[in-house]
């Protein structure tokens, strides 16, 4: 027998299907970000990073162009089983006559280049304003006390809901549209609620443009904190918890994004009793907010058993991180595939069975189960399911990236 068919009979004993496991995964669709090619340098020929935001290292052959970009996302999603999505920053714009457009001018056909992309793969594309690393985000940008700042990031966001709704209509699938800020102080405030009010108005007057709600789902991301604005962010889970629970949009939780100890996975079983959907952004902080790429760890797995127990349709799911520091197809291969296991490893799990020991408050055998099914055979399963999809199982896959370092990364100088 095979190694999967051993592991088949193996769950079976527990009632569990892997084929329909299988078949299950198929339905989960992942939104692969697309900075971590290029360290998130977009096309606008920017400077240094700021807002806080910082890739860190300078591991030889990112992307320099839009071209070398999408043929590493190519590649990358090569190394992937499945169909996923691809999530753009406003950055990442390729107008057609090539001339620089600002944000704030940002249209439509600006990104006809990445509709063709998506058409071609059948991926459906998610959207983000990018309200960082230029000349007018340096203090402030939705709560900015200078109006004409102010102003110049509503219209940018508005022109994103077009945007967004552009990719919706010419994809034919739904836009995650993700507003993430990076306002705050440094040091202790000396007022908050001003800041956030004008928060609040930026977003009031950015909703009140006309858009299609079923087409276009507008989300609000979150930070404790984050470099330059310790002290303080504008956009606190709080404001925008409450904020999207007021107008009807969801919460992005980014599990970077809250203090160490504090665990997203715990999150989204409450924050589904009141709301149909929740967005996530899947990385792996060390410490802080430093995006490493995602491991096969406990709270991925925790957030992954969430994700299977509320009903994956209830969760949009991305991936955001960036490193410079190790082979950026290698970093975004081996996030993405571990949130996939981690899924699996969730869709293998007894759920009902262990729902009814916790009922029953039978805590002994709940915790024996949980920690018995931690070294059950889910990588054979994992690797027929590569193989299905015609991916390389896990130990093979990373000789492909070996070789298209050696035959395209290693060119780019």
């Amino acid at each position: 027998m095979t190694a999967y068919e051993l592991a088949k009979d193996f769950y079976a004993q527990y009632g569990i299907d892997t084929e329909a496991a299988m078949k299950k995964l198929d339905d989960i669709h992942i939104s692969m970000h697309c900075w971590q090619g290029d360290d998130v340098q977009g096309f606008e020929n920017q400077g240094a990073l700021t807002g806080g935001i910082q890739a860190t290292g300078s591991y030889p052959g990112k992307a320099r162009n839009p071209q070398e970009l999408m043929a590493d996302i190519d590649k990358t999603f090569s190394l992937i089983p499945g169909k996923h999505r691809l999530n753009l920053h406003a950055s990442y714009a390729i107008p057609a006559d090539g001339k620089p457009v600002d944000r704030n001018k940002l249209k439509p056909e600006d990104f006809a280049a990445w509709v063709s992309f998506a058409k071609e793969r059948g991926l459906g594309i998610d959207f983000n304003p990018t309200l960082f690393s230029h000349p007018l985000s340096e203090d402030a940008t939705l709560s900015s006390e200078n109006e004409e700042i102010r102003k110049f990031w509503v219209d940018h966001v508005i022109c994103c809901l077009k945007i967004s709704e552009y990719f919706a209509n010419e994809l034919n699938t739904y836009c995650c549209m993700n507003i993430w800020i990076p306002d705050g102080f440094k040091n202790v405030p000396a007022n908050r609620t001003e800041p956030r009010a004008r928060l609040k108005k930026s977003l009031d007057e950015i909703l009140a443009t006309p858009y299609d709600r079923s087409k276009v789902k507008v989300c609000v991301e979150s930070k404790v904190f984050g470099i330059g604005v310790e002290s303080c962010t504008v956009g606190s889970h709080e404001f925008y918890m409450n904020y999207a629970a007021k107008n009807n949009i969801m919460c992005l939780l980014d599990n970077g994004h809250f203090h160490p100890q504090e665990y997203v996975s715990d999150k989204i079983s409450s924050m589904l009793l009141f709301a149909d959907q929740v967005a996530l952004h899947v990385t792996r902080p060390v410490r802080w907010d430093s995006d490493h790429v995602i491991s096969l760890d406990d709270e991925t797995k925790a957030i992954a058993y969430e994700i299977v127990q509320a009903g994956p349709e209830k969760v949009l799911l991305a991936t955001d991180y960036f490193d410079a520091s190790i082979n950026r197809i290698a970093a975004w291969a081996i996030g993405m595939r571990n949130m996939q296991r981690a899924l699996l490893t969730a869709l293998l799990f007894p759920q009902a069975d262990a729902t009814k020991l916790q009922n029953e408050r039978n805590f002994s055998e709940l915790f024996a189960l949980q920690e018995s099914f931690k070294t059950y055979p889910v990588g054979a399963v994992w690797d027929e399911y590569c193989s299905r999809h015609n991916v390389a199982v896990e130990a093979e896959w990373f000789k492909e990236v070996k070789k298209y370092e050696k035959d395209v990364l290693s060119l780019r100088k």
